[in-house]
C-alpha cells in the first residue's frame, strides 16, 4: 500500500469544532481515511459561521470551515436527544476513531463517556483534544487558541520589550494541538490491539513544541526573554533592513558570520573585541546589527538574498502570505488544491507532505451540512421515510 494510503480502510467520526480537531482530522484524511463529520442540526461546525467573508458566513461556509474540512462526509445528529446517541453508537460499531474536542465532562453527561463506546467498540481510538487536559484543576476551564498561548507562555515570549506579551498571528495553539491528535491517533492505529483512550491536551502540546526556551529554563536555569526578530541562540542572526524590505540573516555558525563581514565589506568588525566570539556578539548584538544595516541599507533585499545564498549565509526575504502562495517555490510544488464546492471555486492547502513524489489531497470539497445524511444512514439500514422522521423530530 502506498503511504499516502496508509489510512485506507480506517473511519473517523469527527465530532470537533473550529480547528484543533478539524485539522487533525483532515490531516488523517488527507493519509486515506474515511472521515465522517459528525455535526449538530441545523447549525453544525461553528467554522462554519467564522471567517474573512459574512456572506460564506450566513450560507454554513465560513471560510474557517472551508480551510480544513475538504474531502469529509457530514452528517447532522443531535447527540442530545436518546434517539441521536443510540444512533451515534450505532456509528461507532461502525468506526475505528472518535475524535472529540468538547470540554472534559461532555462525552460523559451524554452518556457516551469512552467507557461506554468501548463496550460497543473495544478497538476503538478516543481521542479527546482540550484545553488543559482531563486531568487537573484547569481541566473544566474553557480554552480558545489565545488563552492557550497566553498560559503557555508564548505571548511573553512574543515581541520585543515594548510590545510583548504579543500573540502569535495565526492560531498556533489549536493547530499544534491537532498535529499532536493526528500523530498520537496514527501511532495507535498501528498498535496492535488497537484501542486507547488519547488525553490531548493543547497547553502541553504547545510546550513540547518550545524546546529550547523551555529548556533553557529547566537545564540551565535562564528565564526566557523577550528578543523581537533576534534569535536568543546567536548572532547576528535576525531581521535586518536592506534599501528597500527587511531581510532574515541567520548567520548561526563563525564560517557564516565570516563570510557575511567580509562580503559586506567591514571586514574591520571580525577583529572588534565586542564581537570575537558568539558570546560577545549575543552580548552586543543591537550594537552589531545598526553596524551590519549600514552595509544593507545601500542596496535592495532581493540583491542581498541571492549573492547572500548564493555563498551559503542562510537568508531569505520577509513576505506577506498572498507573496508567500503566489512564489515561484510553492506554487510550483503543488501545495493548494483545488475544488469545486458548493460555494464556488475555492483552493486550500493539501498535505505538507510529498509521499513518493505524489502530494495527497482531498478528493472532495468541504460538504454541506448533513450532505450525507441518506448514504451515511443508509447503511445502517435507516430508509427514506425513517430519516425524515427523524429529521423532523430534531434527532437529524
Amino acid at each position: 500500500m502506498a503511504i499516502e494510503g496508509a489510512l485506507k480502510g480506517i473511519r473517523v467520526l469527527d465530532l470537533t469544532n473550529v480547528l484543533s480537531g478539524p485539522y487533525a482530522c483532515y490531516l488523517l484524511g488527507l493519509m486515506g481515511a474515511e472521515v465522517i463529520k459528525v455535526e449538530r442540526p441545523g447549525t453544525g461546525d461553528f467554522a462554519r459561521q467564522l471567517g474573512a467573508d459574512p456572506d460564506l458566513n450566513a450560507r454554513g461556509f465560513g471560510v474557517s470551515f472551508l480551510a480544513q474540512n475538504a474531502g469529509k462526509r457530514s452528517v447532522s445528529l443531535n447527540l442530545k436527544h436518546p434517539e441521536g446517541a443510540a444512533l451515534f453508537k450505532r456509528l461507532v460499531e461502525r468506526a475505528d476513531v472518535v475524535v472529540e474536542n468538547n470540554r472534559p465532562g461532555v462525552m460523559e453527561r451524554l452518556g457516551l463517556s469512552y467507557e461506554v463506546l468501548r463496550g460497543v467498540n473495544p478497538h476503538l481510538i478516543h481521542c479527546a483534544i482540550s484545553g488543559f487536559g482531563q486531568t487537573g484543576p484547569m481541566r473544566d476551564d474553557p480554552a480558545y487558541d489565545q488563552i492557550v498561548q497566553g498560559i503557555a507562555g508564548v505571548m511573553a515570549l512574543t515581541g520585543d520589550q515594548q510590545s510583548a506579551p504579543l500573540r502569535v498571528g495565526y492560531p498556533m495553539a489549536d493547530t499544534i494541538a491537532g498535529l499532536m491528535a493526528a500523530f498520537s491517533i496514527a501511532s495507535a492505529l498501528n498498535a496492535n490491539p488497537r484501542g486507547a483512550f488519547l488525553d490531548v491536551a493543547m497547553t502541553e502540546a504547545v510546550l513540547s513544541t518550545m524546546g529550547w526556551a523551555v529548556s533553557n529554563f529547566l537545564i540551565a536555569g535562564q528565564v526566557p526573554g523577550t528578543l523581537g526578530n533576534e534569535n536568543p541562540a546567536t548572532a547576528p542572526s535576525g531581521t535586518f533592513q536592506t534599501a528597500d524590505a527587511p531581510i532574515n540573516i541567520a548567520a548561526n555558525r563563525d564560517d557564516h558570520w565570516q563570510a557575511l563581514v567580509r562580503h559586506l565589506r567591514r571586514e574591520e568588525l571580525l577583529t572588534h573585541p565586542d564581537y570575537a566570539t558568539r558570546e560577545d556578539r549575543k552580548r552586543n548584538r543591537h550594537a552589531l546589527r545598526a553596524a551590519l544595516e549600514e552595509a544593507l541599507t545601500t542596496r535592495p533585499a532581493a540583491a542581498w538574498v541571492e549573492e547572500l545564498n548564493r555563498l551559503g549565509i542562510p537568508s531569505g526575504p520577509v513576505l506577506s502570505v498572498p507573496e508567500t502562495l503566489a512564489s515561484e517555490q510553492i506554487e510550483g510544488r503543488g501545495l493548494l488544491s483545488r475544488h469545486t464546492s458548493a460555494v464556488g471555486e475555492i483552493a486550500v492547502v493539501a498535505s505538507p507532505v510529498v509521499v513518493d513524489g505524489t502530494r495527497p489531497a482531498a478528493e472532495s470539497p468541504p460538504p454541506p451540512l448533513g450532505a450525507d445524511n441518506a448514504s451515511v444512514y443508509g447503511e445502517l439500514g435507516l430508509d427514506t421515510a425513517e430519516i425524515e422522521r427523524l429529521t423532523a423530530e430534531g434527532v437529524l
